[in-house]
């Protein structure tokens, strides 16, 4: 197993050419809504005499692969490109606004009213600090199959904007079965042109279907990659079993495996296999979004020139400077990075 290593002279050269990066993000672009709730100003519903939880402040962010595009921003982005769908709602408009405001173009994200803006709905308690605060979280998603005209149009986006890209990544977020942007169809489509060319960067994650994607930079975490279904939070991966699995899945992708370890980092083939530890943190951490994070800071480094390994160590700082910001999409900055790295090179 190799190792790797960078230094700050090399990532401050790698970091300078973020904002040169063109980047694509082909998903599901979710709405994330937070509802600052005062619990002292509840009150009993008149007609029903249930509680009415009075909300103070409503914050909205882009999610799911609007949370790669928050990251891409946040670390310097040239030009990002959001292609996929969103509905013809108030939380598509808002979610529109919101990627807007990043300097992200949505030329590519198509509204239609045939599909409604999956929304993340995330109450929490105004007097109760950091996750504890969290209520029940309610999700608004799409439950029936994407039509045709819809999947026609995103790979007529991906195709009219290919060559405009020094990378496009796949956020396939949605659990059911062609019910969201990544079809069976659309990654087929995907996986044909990355087939055909060296570039763009060709990088795809997906909850459910990782596997189903060929000729390109696949993204699976270690539970993904050596086929265990719904793992326990305890549950272990022995290091030999994954690795078997890892090879296995890069003989049949033709292409690059990274392949994710939470807090023991990555694991990656550029052919031969680097272990990539993570950066220890002490204190509370919000684990949300940490993937999509590591992804931004990962493919921005690749597209800056970076080996594969020390993209993924990059990925890895990123990552773990966003776990540390709790009940929010946590980003981080480039002027951040070196910092990190001195921490990550003193636990070595």
């Amino acid at each position: 197993m190799n190792k790797v290593g960078l230094t700050p002279e090399r990532l401050e050269e790698l970091v300078s050419d973020f904002p040169k990066a063109r980047i694509g993000v082909l998903g599901d672009f979710f709405l994330d809504k937070y509802l600052e709730v005062s619990p002292e100003l509840a009150e009993p519903s008149v007609e029903t005499g249930k509680i009415a939880h009075q909300v103070t402040e409503v914050r909205c962010s882009p999610g799911a692969a609007g949370t790669v595009v928050c990251n891409l921003q946040a670390l310097g982005t040239g030009s990002i490109y959001a292609l996929g769908f969103r509905g013809d709602d108030g939380e598509g408009y808002d979610l529109n606004k919101q990627l807007n405001r990043l300097g992200c173009d949505t030329t590519h994200l198509h509204q239609t009213a045939l599909r409604a803006t999956p929304t993340y709905l995330k109450p929490r308690d105004t007097t109760v600090a950091g996750l504890a605060g969290e209520h029940s979280r309610y999700d608004t998603k799409n439950r029936s199959i994407t039509p045709p005209e819809i999947e026609d149009l995103i790979i007529r986006s991906m195709h009219e904007m290919v060559d405009q890209l020094d990378s496009l990544i796949v956020l396939d977020q949605v659990e059911e079965k062609n019910c969201g942007v990544i079809t069976s169809r659309v990654r087929q489509a995907v996986s044909d042109l990355a087939g055909t060319r060296e570039r763009p960067i060709f990088w795809a994650d997906s909850r459910c279907q990782i596997q189903d994607f060929t000729h390109l930079i696949i993204k699976p975490n270690e539970y993904e990659a050596a086929g265990i279904e719904k793992p326990l939070p305890d549950t272990i991966v022995d290091n030999d079993e994954l690795l078997k699995a890892a090879q296995k899945l890069h003989a049949r992708n033709q292409a690059p495996v990274v392949i994710t370890r939470g807090s023991q980092g990555m694991l990656v083939s550029n052919p031969d296999w680097t272990a990539v530890p993570g950066v220890h943190i002490e204190g509370a951490i919000d684990p949300t979004g940490a993937g999509d994070s590591a992804t931004a800071g990962t493919v921005l480094a690749l597209c800056a020139g970076a080996t594969l390994p020390e993209a993924a160590l990059i990925g890895n700082l990123v990552a773990s400077i966003t776990i540390q910001q709790l009940s929010t999409t946590g980003v981080a900055r480039p002027d951040q990075l070196a910092d990190r790295l001195t921490v990550w090179q003193q636990q070595q």
